[in-house]
């Protein structure tokens, strides 16, 4: 069994730009709209880059 790598010190995340603030308004509103589903958000380098959203319809 290989051991793991100790991951790297992390600086502290600056305040939320606006491109932050608009993917978590965008996240919440694509939650508002799903009944069932999944919405995820893509994180490189401490900055949300995309959201991808996942409806699912359930028939009874």
């Amino acid at each position: 069994m290989q051991r793991s790598r100790p991951l790297p010190a992390r600086q502290p995340n600056p305040a939320p730009s606006d491109a932050t603030e608009a993917a978590l308004r965008a996240a919440a509103e694509a939650i508002g709209r799903l009944q069932f589903g999944v919405v995820q958000l893509v994180v490189h380098d401490g900055r949300v880059v995309q959201l991808e959203v996942t409806e699912r319809q359930r028939f009874a």
